[in-house]
């Protein structure tokens, strides 16, 4: 992209060399710790567009009061996370933002810490498993071999249990079951039912304003400096990377999948990073001020070259998906739809950066379920920074 190009080339170029994290779904895997950590935190919801609350009214079937009104909830839900997660200490059994109340909700195990936690501002449920017992179960299911059939497997703080998501048709296969069974076998798990198998969001090459690496199209995640974060399943290490407009923008540095789902692409060729989501004229074009972690069910929004702006709510993290070329771990699963080409795309809730696109099943048309890759994963993996304004 060169720096006499039109004002829409320009923004095209800002999301395609270095404010996203590309095309792809896989997950990457990260300690908590890592995972959890921000680059900033943004705190003046005034800032949210009216696009943007437009979207989060036609997607979450809000009016404008109760969508903006959401927003300034989330926001104090995503600050006192943390420190209500140090005051839980080892009875920590997870957290969730409750649409209905408007707050965060804690879980723990002792009702010596209940208290403190509430000293936080958040509300407080007692349960029977921790966070860390119910993450033992999750990575002894991680150790199986997983039929296709199997769809993904999370730890659900609000049930407290595992879940494991099977695709409908297959619920009767006999490795189906046998999985299951080794699973229950682990500890505290349930089943749910899911329509389709999930898949990658990457497609051949088309029109827009993507990034191609052969004849695969993908989307920009977020600008770091020095290139942009994208899906690992959109290229491997060493692949050059060309944008919108055929010049060439750089090369994957690093990429894996499966097992993770994350790369990170370097920018030079006039190509250059700037701190923006793309709004496809849906919302106006978003500002990214940090990657403060989104608690379940919090909303969040998604852009993507394909199916552009949508949506919708965080259903879990720590998520296994089981592609068909292999399992992802650590992955968000959530209610937003995409389609073929959003690869990498980005997720934001507010102006905060939460992951790249790397896969679900559905699309925009008739619904469906998209996982994220977290962006903290990536940045600590790769020892990036995000571009933040």
């Amino acid at each position: 992209m060169r720096r006499t190009t039109a004002l829409r080339t320009a923004l095209s170029a800002v999301l395609l060399v270095g404010a996203w994290a590309g095309a792809g779904f896989p997950s990457a895997s990260a300690s908590p710790s890592a995972a959890d950590a921000p680059t900033a935190v943004g705190t003046d919801t005034r800032q949210a567009s009216t696009g943007l609350i437009a979207a989060m009214q036609q997607d979450l079937g809000l009016t404008e009061s109760q969508a903006r009104a959401r927003l300034t909830a989330e926001k104090t839900a995503t600050a006192i996370q943390p420190e209500a997660r140090r005051a839980a200490g080892a009875s920590y059994g997870g957290s969730w933002f409750d649409a209905s109340t408007g707050g965060l909700t804690v879980a723990v195990t002792s009702r010596k810490q209940a208290a403190a936690v509430r000293a936080t501002g958040a509300a407080v449920r007692l349960v029977t498993h921790t966070e860390r017992s119910l993450d033992a179960v999750k990575a002894k299911l991680d150790r199986l071999h997983a039929p296709a059939g199997v769809s993904s497997w999370h730890v659900d703080p609000e049930a407290n249990k595992v879940v494991v998501d099977v695709v409908a048709s297959a619920q009767s296969d006999n490795d189906v079951r046998t999985f299951l069974a080794q699973a229950r076998n682990a500890g505290p798990v349930t089943v749910e039912q899911t329509d389709e198998a999930p898949r990658t969001f990457s497609a051949g090459t088309v029109g827009g304003d993507p990034y191609y690496t052969g004849n695969v199209r993908c989307s920009i995640g977020f600008s770091v400096y020095g290139g942009f974060v994208t899906a690992g399943h959109c290229g491997q290490a060493g692949a050059s990377v060309s944008g919108w407009d055929g010049s060439g923008i750089g090369n994957f540095q690093g990429s894996s999948f499966p097992g993770d789902d994350y790369a990170w692409v370097s920018v030079g060729n006039g190509w250059w990073t700037v701190p923006v989501v793309l709004g496809w004229g849906t919302v106006s074009d978003q500002l990214v001020r940090g990657s403060a972690v989104a608690p379940v069910g919090a909303s969040i929004c998604r852009s993507g070259s394909t199916s552009h702006w949508h949506c919708g709510n965080v259903l879990a993290t720590n998520e296994t998906v089981n592609y068909s070329q292999g399992a992802v771990h650590e992955m968000t699963k959530t209610s937003v739809c995409a389609e073929p080409g959003d690869s990498g795309g980005s997720f934001i809730s507010g102006d905060q950066a939460q992951g790249v696109t790397s896969g679900g099943w559905g699309n925009c048309s008739s619904g469906g379920e998209t996982w994220h890759q977290p962006i903290n994963e990536i940045l600590n993996r790769y020892g990036l920074t995000l571009h933040t304004a």
